[in-house]
C-alpha cells in the first residue's frame, strides 16, 4: 500500500499502462471462447481509456478536465465566457479550427500535454492561478438536430473528469441529457448549474423550484448531497468580476462566485488526485465487470456429459460404417476366401499340400481378385491367391465406400454431434470450426488402413490360431500331412503281399491305381475334416470382420472427436484461468485506490 505521502497518481500510471498492455494481448490472442463484436468494441474503448489515464497520471501535477454539458439554449458558453471573464470566443486561439468546442487552459500547459481530443479543438489561454491545472471545456449541445455535434461530444466525453451538468429552468431534466447523465454518472464526477436563475424564481407544477425538484431527482439517483450552483451567467458576463468599478452585485440566491470559488480554490490537490482515482476506479470497475461478462464458462461438466452422448453416437456410427464397408467386400468373398485358403495352406505339407493347392486353383480359376478391384487395373494372367496385394484392395473399397455413402455420413454425423453438444452445454461456436476441419480429414485413407489392419488380424487369427482351436489345427495338420502317404503305403504293402503270399491273385496294371486312389480317398476324407474343424466360410469371416473393424474404427472416431472436445475445453478452461488472472490484477489495483477515494471530500459528485 502506498502511503499519503507518496505520489500515488505517478506511480499508478505504470499499473494502468500494464494492464492495457495486458488487455491488448488479450485482444490480439486467438479466443477460442468467441468475442461479439460489442464486447470487442467495449474493451477496445477501455484499452483507449486506461492509455489515456495512464499518460495523464504521469504528470507531476495532473490536469482535470471540467467539462460543460447541457442541451441548447442553456447557457454554457456564456458560463464559461463568465467564468473567463470575457468572450473568450473573440480570443486569440493557439490553434483556431472550425470545430465548436473550446478549451480554456492556462498558458504554462503546454498543449502537447493535452489529450489527443482536445488538441484539435478552440484553445484559448489564460494566466490565472486558480485554474492552472484546470481545463475548462465548451462542449456542443446534447441535442443539437446536427448529429456530427452530438458525435463530437460523445468522442469528448471520455477525456472528462468532472462533467459541470448545466441546465436551466427549461432544460434542466431532458430525456436526452438525463439518459447521457445517467450512463455516465459512476465513471465521472459530475455537479450541477442551473442557469439563468433569474428566470428560475416561481415553482413548477409540482409545486416546487427547478433546484429543488432537480435536488430531488439527484436524490433519487444516489447523490444524497448533490454539488448544485445557481447561476446567472449573463449577468457576470455583463458585470465581469474582473471590473475596475467594483465588484457587482449579485442576483438574489445567485452562486455564480460559489462555483468559481470551487472551481479555483476547492478543487485543491488532494480533491483532484482524489477525482482521479476514482475516475481511475469506476474505469477498472466496468472493465472488470466487462471482462466478468465475457469470462468463458468452466464447460468440464458439460464436456463429461458430451463426451458420454458423442460415445454412444461414435459407436453406432462405427458399427454403421463398418456395415458399409463390409457391403464392398461381399462381391469378393469368393477371393477373400481364396486368400485365406492359401494362406492356410501353407502350414501343410507333403501330399496334402500339394492337393489343397491344386483344389484351390481349381476352384478359383478364373477369378482373380485384382481383376475385381476397381482402378486397380486388368490382370492379363491368373495369378494365385498369394499375390493379391492387400493395401490396395483394400484402399479400393475403401474409396467406393467414401463416393457412395461414408462421405455424407461423416458430415451427417458431425452435424448431429455439434447439435447434441450444443443442447448439453456446449456453445455451438466453440466446435464447429475444429469439427469442420476434422470431417475434412483423409478418412478414406483411414478406412483403408483400418480395413488393412482388421484383415491381417483375421488373417493371423485363421491361419496362427490360439487356446484349443491351435490344438485341433496342430492335430488336423500332422494327420493330414502323414495319414495320406501312410495309407498309400499300407495299400502297397497290401498289394504287394497279395500278389507274393496269395497264389490265387494275379498281377493286373490297374492295381497300380490302388495306392493312388486310396491317397486320394483319404486326401478327401481328411479335407472333409478339415472343413469340419477348421471352417473356412464367408459368413463367419465376415463376422469377425465387422466385429473387429467396428472396434478399430470406434477407436479411431474416438481419439479424434473426443480429443478435439478435450482440447477445446481445456483451450476455453486456460483462457478463463487467464481472464480470472486478469481480474484479480484489476481488483489489486482497485483496492490500492479505494483508501485515496476516501482521503477527500469528493462523494457529493458521485451517486451511490
Amino acid at each position: 500500500m502506498t502511503s499519503a505521502n507518496e505520489p500515488l497518481l505517478r506511480t499508478l500510471a505504470p499499473a494502468l499502462r500494464e494492464l492495457e498492455r495486458r488487455l491488448r494481448a488479450w485482444l490480439n490472442a486467438k479466443h477460442r471462447y468467441p468475442l461479439t463484436t460489442l464486447q470487442r468494441a467495449t474493451l477496445e474503448g477501455l484499452a483507449n481509456d486506461l492509455d489515456r489515464q495512464s499518460l495523464a497520471l504521469e504528470l507531476e501535477k495532473p490536469l482535470l478536465v471540467i467539462m460543460l454539458m447541457g442541451g441548447t439554449g442553456v447557457g454554457k458558453s456564456t458560463l464559461l465566457n463568465a467564468l473567463a471573464g470575457g468572450a473568450i470566443a473573440n480570443a486569440s486561439f493557439a490553434r483556431p479550427t472550425t470545430r465548436d468546442p473550446v478549451v480554456y487552459y492556462h498558458h504554462s500547459v503546454q498543449t502537447t500535454r493535452l489529450d489527443p481530443a482536445l488538441q484539435f479543438c478552440k484553445l484559448a489561454s489564460h494566466d490565472r492561478p486558480g485554474l492552472e491545472q484546470k481545463i475548462l471545456v465548451d462542449t456542443p449541445d446534447l441535442d443539437s438536430n446536427d448529429l456530427a455535434n452530438r458525435e463530437k461530444l460523445i468522442r469528448l466525453l471520455p477525456v472528462a473528469d468532472i462533467v459541470l451538468y448545466v441546465g436551466s429552468q427549461e432544460k434542466y431534466h431532458d430525456k436526452l441529457g438525463w439518459e447521457l447523465f445517467l450512463e455516465q454518472r459512476q465513471r465521472r464526477a459530475f455537479a450541477f448549474v442551473l442557469n439563468k436563475w433569474d428566470r428560475c424564481v416561481h415553482p413548477g407544477a409540482a409545486g416546487l423550484r427547478p433546484d429543488e425538484d432537480l435536488q430531488r431527482d439527484l436524490k433519487a439517483e444516489g447523490f444524497e448531497a448533490p454539488l448544485l450552483f445557481r447561476t446567472c451567467a449573463q449577468h457576470w458576463v455583463d458585470n465581469p468580476l474582473t471590473s475596475s468599478n467594483g465588484q457587482p452585485v449579485p442576483v438574489e440566491g445567485e452562486q455564480f462566485q460559489d462555483l468559481m470559488r470551487w472551481l479555483e480554490m476547492g478543487l485543491t490537490r488532494m480533491e483532484v488526485e482524489a477525482i482521479k482515482a476514482r475516475g481511475v476506479s469506476q474505469l477498472l470497475k466496468q472493465l472488470e465487470e466487462t471482462m466478468e461478462d465475457i469470462c468463458p464458462p468452466d464447460l468440464t461438466q458439460a464436456a463429461e456429459r458430451v463426451r458420454s452422448s458423442w460415445t454412444r453416437l461414435l459407436d453406432d456410427e462405427a458399427d454403421a460404417d463398418a456395415a458399409v464397408l463390409l457391403n464392398t467386400l461381399d462381391p469378393y468373398q469368393k477371393e477373400i476366401e481364396h486368400h485365406f485358403s492359401s494362406q492356410r495352406q501353407k502350414h501343410f505339407s507333403n501330399l496334402m499340400a500339394w492337393y489343397l493347392n491344386a483344389f484351390n486353383k481349381l476352384r478359383y480359376t478364373g477369378s482373380t481378385l485384382r481383376d475385381q478391384i476397381p482402378f486397380a487395373g486388368r490382370s492379363k494372367a491368373v495369378h494365385t491367391p498369394q499375390d493379391w496385394d492387400l493395401v490396395r484392395f483394400t484402399e479400393a473399397c475403401s474409396a467406393a465406400a467414401s463416393e457412395q455413402h461414408l462421405n455424407s455420413r461423416l458430415k451427417a454425423m458431425t452435424n448431429h454431434l455439434l447439435i447434441e453438444a450444443d443442447t448439453l452445454g456446449i456453445p455451438l461456436g466453440l466446435l464447429s470450426e475444429p469439427a469442420e476441419a476434422l470431417s475434412r480429414m483423409d478418412w478414406r485413407g483411414r478406412y483403408a488402413q483400418a480395413m488393412i489392419e482388421v484383415i491381417t488380424n483375421v488373417e493371423r487369427n485363421w491361419s496362427q490360431p490360439s487356446g484349443f482351436r491351435l490344438w485341433v489345427q496342430k492335430g488336423v495338420i500332422l494327420l493330414a500331412d502323414w495319414v495320406p502317404g501312410l495309407a498309400g503305403a499300407a495299400m502297397g504293402v497290401y498289394l504287394l503281399w497279395q500278389y507274393f503270399m496269395v497264389p490265387d491273385v494275379r498281377f493286373h496294371p490297374m492295381h497300380l491305381l490302388e495306392p493312388l486312389a486310396v491317397i486320394f480317398i483319404t486326401l478327401v476324407l481328411l479335407h472333409v475334416v478339415i472343413a469340419l474343424l477348421l471352417p473356412l466360410r464367408w459368413q463367419v469371416i465376415r463376422g469377425q470382420f465387422h466385429e473387429q473393424l467396428q472396434k478399430r474404427l470406434r477407436t479411431e472416431l474416438e481419439m479424434h472427436y473426443h480429443q478435439l472436445l478435450t482440447e477445446v475445453t481445456n483451450d476455453v478452461l486456460a483462457e478463463r484461468r487467464q481472464n480470472e488472472n486478469f481480474l484479480k490484477e484489476i481488483e489489486e489495483v482497485s483496492k490500492w485506490l479505494a483508501d485515496r477515494e476516501q482521503a477527500a471530500s469528493i462523494a457529493n459528485l458521485y451517486g451511490k
